[in-house]
């Protein structure tokens, strides 16, 4: 259950509470399993053939088919063109594969390469399409229309790297009745340190502070590599208020103990299935990410939620948002979507996603979900931008 807010502990960063009915692990070792479980094998195995399908077509689509094109355009010899179109078909793998193995500068220059071109690679496979077109018609020469496919997709890159290096305040007005005081606070999610690096967090957290906040919620994939040491996350000692985070997708795809060690050192709450009380009028809840659909409902039935204070939930995905009004949650944040990030993909995460970007109002509760603080792969933004969320909830 739930420690309701007292003076004794609102003082405290550990005014939070645990709920181990949901911390209990089941385990069923592989030996064990009954017959019943091979088509459930199958059925997994059928499932990670169409996924290994899909990636190779996208490589093929995406990085294959544009590079060899203009290769063929620009006259280039068999050999040369295989020179230049193979290792780009095969970046991201090569790539990603190398910096597990050396962390380097020089490994993490290439990495960022491979993302600047699997960024580009939309733009680029979009003007070879039109080319086609117009050498069809005979409308422009082969290497007039590749050298210009070229420009046109490097220039849209170098805008995406700017527009994602700059993260805009977006600022979120909401009424309420719950609260006793207004209340101020700042939301940022998907910063993705690793992927993005010390300096970018610093810019954020220079942000931040200028906002003077009652506390900081971070919604999840705060990190996303192995391997990242406290060292570069000491620019969050700058700020002078609580921060709150919850577990991203990406945080669990990584070293998640060693990360939440880290960043419990520098002072961040860790918000698992938990809550707090930062002031009497104000719950905190907060919720590990998890691929489970359900998984806001089942775990907000664990927790006792006050009706009468101003309750915020915190989860990395925008799901859950029917349930988390059912159980009397005001405020809902999220992350994890990225607003696609790069064109076309914010079509293609549309459809993957009720609730996108922005604010969603339901007839009890607000959902807001981010675009992100940060990137992931590509440091570009095409058709979305980069995000600190200022939250001013006003007591009426």
């Amino acid at each position: 259950m739930c420690i309701p807010y007292t003076k004794a502990n609102a003082n405290t960063t550990n005014s939070i509470c645990r709920v181990t009915a949901s911390e209990i692990i089941l385990t069923i070792k592989m030996s064990e399993q009954k017959p019943g479980h091979a088509p459930m094998r199958k059925k997994n195995k059928i499932r990670m053939i169409i996924m290994l399908a899909a990636l190779v077509l996208a490589h093929l689509v995406f990085f294959a088919y544009p590079v060899f094109r203009i290769c063929y355009w620009l006259q280039f010899s068999s050999l040369a063109s295989l020179v230049i179109g193979l290792p780009l078909t095969l970046s991201q793998i090569l790539s990603r594969w190398i910096m597990r193995v050396f962390k380097t500068k020089v490994t993490r220059t290439l990495r960022y390469l491979a993302d600047f071109f699997m960024g580009i690679s939309p733009m680029l496979l979009l003007s070879v399409f039109c080319a086609e077109s117009l050498i069809f018609f005979k409308l422009v020469e082969p290497n007039h229309a590749a050298v210009c496919s070229v420009i046109f997709s490097f220039s849209i890159g170098f805008f995406g790297i700017y527009n994602a290096s700059f993260p805009i305040v977006r600022r979120v007005h909401l009424d309420s009745s719950m609260t006793k005081t207004n209340l101020r606070f700042v939301q940022i999610s998907d910063v993705h340190i690793g992927s993005r690096s010390r300096k970018f967090l610093v810019k954020v957290i220079q942000q931040i502070r200028l906002l003077k906040p009652e506390f900081l919620a971070i919604t999840g994939d705060f990190i996303d590599s192995s391997g990242i040491d406290a060292n570069e996350l000491v620019s969050l000692k700058q700020l002078d208020c609580p921060i709150y985070l919850v577990i991203g997708n990406h945080e669990r795809y990584e070293d998640l103990e060693q990360i939440i060690e880290r960043l419990k050192s520098l002072g961040v709450i860790i918000l698992r299935s938990s809550c707090s009380f930062p002031r009497e009028d104000l719950q905190i809840i907060g919720i590990d990410d998890k691929d489970d659909p359900l998984q806001v409902e089942k775990e907000l039935a664990t927790l006792d939620i006050d009706q009468n204070i101003f309750s915020l939930l915190m989860y990395h995905r925008p799901m859950g948002f029917e349930s988390a009004q059912k159980a009397g949650i005001n405020l809902m944040i999220s992350g994890h979507t990225h607003n696609g990030q790069i064109f076309p993909f914010n079509l293609i995460v549309r459809g993957a996603f009720r609730y996108l970007a922005g604010l969603y109002r339901g007839k009890t509760g607000n959902l807001y979900v981010s675009q992100g603080t940060g990137t992931w792969g590509p440091t570009m933004r095409i058709g979305s931008v980069s995000e600190i969320t200022l939250f001013d909830i006003q007591k009426v």
